[in-house]
């Protein structure tokens, strides 16, 4: 597949960046993976603004355009030979000295990675079951949870599942170290339990998903009433329904929650079937990313 880095089309046998780029020596890089809808990027003006504020707050000098990103993704569609597809859009701090600087970094490396989409319809969408991990999440890299390069705690807990035997596609779900309630391994997680809404707080350690933020706005519009909070793990096996989300799988409506040893901890009334304010929402959030309506 082609990539852009730094504005140049190139393969990926032919990119390279150097060894002392601080996104490779020190993690120091943040980065957004959207999708596009009729080769539309969705809610991009959404991740740009992530993106512009991640880098203002790492030091990292870069101005995150919307239009240009539009414009890019264009190219890389065409160069590409795709009608849709995976975007990963990553800043990397670029070069300088081994050794912790205190200055800002004024000569980033960006570079988009792409990729196909298999196909995927909300109405034909498998189920998911979500397991407890024994590992906690980590502290976010700032005040904030930043989708930075820092990916160790969630490799580490994809690793636990596949040690402990869990079935393919089976996601794995944080809790803080104080307990709560946090987020998906590459998931934010919703449930609906007396005709509420509930996801984690950031407090709670999340990220600030921008499928995220949208499903919550997309909820208030349908008329369920949304709270964001602090919660124990029984709070999340008393739900009547249960999702993640993420900016490329959407919405995923999750069957079965099981415990770290693999044990049922909840089912669905129905396995494989999405609750009433789950489908909804599956529905309602296509809708919208296939019209380009954001309200």
């Amino acid at each position: 597949m082609k990539l852009l880095l730094n504005g140049q089309l190139a393969s990926s046998e032919e990119a390279v960046i150097s060894v002392y780029d601080h996104g490779f020596l020190y993690g120091m890089g943040l980065f957004e993976t959207f999708r596009t809808y009729g080769g539309r990027p969705w809610l991009l003006e959404r991740h740009a603004g992530r993106l512009a504020e991640g880098c203002r707050l790492l030091g990292i000098e870069y101005e995150a355009d919307p239009a240009r990103m539009k414009r890019e993704t264009a190219r890389l569609l065409e160069a590409n030979g795709l009608r849709d597809a995976y975007v990963r859009w990553s800043v990397s701090a670029g070069a300088g000295p081994v050794g912790l600087p205190s200055e800002d970094y004024s000569r980033p490396n960006e570079i988009v990675y792409m990729k196909p989409l298999a196909a995927d319809e909300p109405s034909a969408r498998a189920a998911k079951t979500l397991r407890l991990l024994r590992l906690a999440r980590s502290g976010p890299e700032s005040d904030i949870r930043l989708k930075s390069f820092h990916y160790m705690n969630n490799i580490a807990a994809k690793r636990e599942l596949s040690a402990g035997g869990a079935a393919p596609g089976t996601e794995g779900l944080f809790l803080n170290e104080a307990g709560h309630v946090s987020e998906g391994i590459v998931s934010n997680v919703f449930w609906v339990g007396d005709g509420v809404l509930h996801t984690p707080e950031l407090a709670a350690g999340p990220l600030a998903g921008v499928t995220r933020g949208y499903v919550l706005e997309l909820a208030r519009n349908l008329g369920l009433e949304v709270s964001e909070g602090l919660y124990a793990w029984d709070r999340l096996k008393a739900a009547e329904e249960i999702f993640v989300t993420n900016s490329i799988q959407e919405i995923v409506p999750v069957d079965r929650l099981e415990e770290t040893d693999g044990s049922s901890a909840w089912e669905a009334v129905q396995a494989g079937v999405p609750g009433r304010w789950t489908s909804l929402l599956m529905n309602a959030y296509r809708h919208a990313a296939e019209t380009g309506e954001q309200r």
